[in-house]
């Protein structure tokens, strides 16, 4: 009578032992900041003065809505400090140099950041675009203009794209991988607004921001950082 050898039994796997290696991910940071409340209180108020100072505002990947120039970092208020430094410190947290002697270490350097603000209403988005010349970029959310509806759609959603492209999805479009994080391989992956919340991304990410179905303004600030 022959016995089965243990290595033919079915079903041997285990899916606990498989162990998943992400190769070459691509990092998205966010921080809600500990003051949030008294902070966005502060930047709307700011935010307002510089708008009716310079209501034309500028033109990039907005459409519509109002956009300052680049030179949040240069205001005086209390809010556009406060919040520069925290942005500046994600930035610092999230960043290693590679010494030739001493491997990866912590940075030094004094960070070049230019940030704007971004009003945007009902009908307003933000075209698809990367920012080159950064090393990161981020968005502060002062309001995500929710009605407190929780099912009330409100748009304005931040919207990532793939950076390889469709490529994942090219051979077979039903096809996903079943793994943490990558489902939406080959497609996009929004972020929803959150008052109070900074997400910082690669420059190169290519990014938009979906149309605003909101009844209160969207509220954001923007950043790059580059050495």
């Amino acid at each position: 009578m022959s016995s089965v050898p243990e290595f033919a039994v079915p079903n041997l796997l285990n899916p606990q032992d498989i162990r998943i290696q992400r190769l070459f991910v691509t990092p998205l940071a966010l921080v809600e900041h500990p003051a949030a409340e008294a902070l966005n209180e502060a930047l709307k108020a700011e935010i307002a003065q510089r708008q009716a100072e310079d209501n034309l505002g500028v033109r990039h990947s907005n459409l519509g809505g109002w956009q300052s120039a680049a030179d949040f970092t240069q205001w005086p208020g209390m809010g556009a400090r406060a919040l520069t430094a925290f942005a500046r410190a994600l930035a610092y947290e999230l960043t290693a140099v590679q010494h030739p002697e001493q491997g990866l270490v912590l940075p030094e350097f004094d960070w070049t950041i230019n940030a704007w603000a971004n009003v945007n209403r009902a009908g307003n988005a933000n075209a698809l675009h990367a920012h080159p010349g950064a090393f990161w970029s981020g968005a502060y959310w002062v309001d995500d203009g929710h009605s407190g509806e929780e099912e009330a759609p409100t748009g304005g959603e931040l919207e990532f794209h793939d950076p390889r492209g469709v490529l994942p999805s090219m051979y077979n479009p039903a096809l996903r991988m079943r793994v943490a994080d990558c489902l939406s391989a080959g497609l996009t992956t929004a972020i929803t607004p959150k008052s109070g919340t900074l997400v910082m991304f690669p420059s190169w990410l290519q990014h938009a921001v979906t149309r605003v179905t909101a009844t209160r303004p969207r509220i954001s600030i923007a950043f790059n950082f580059s050495v």
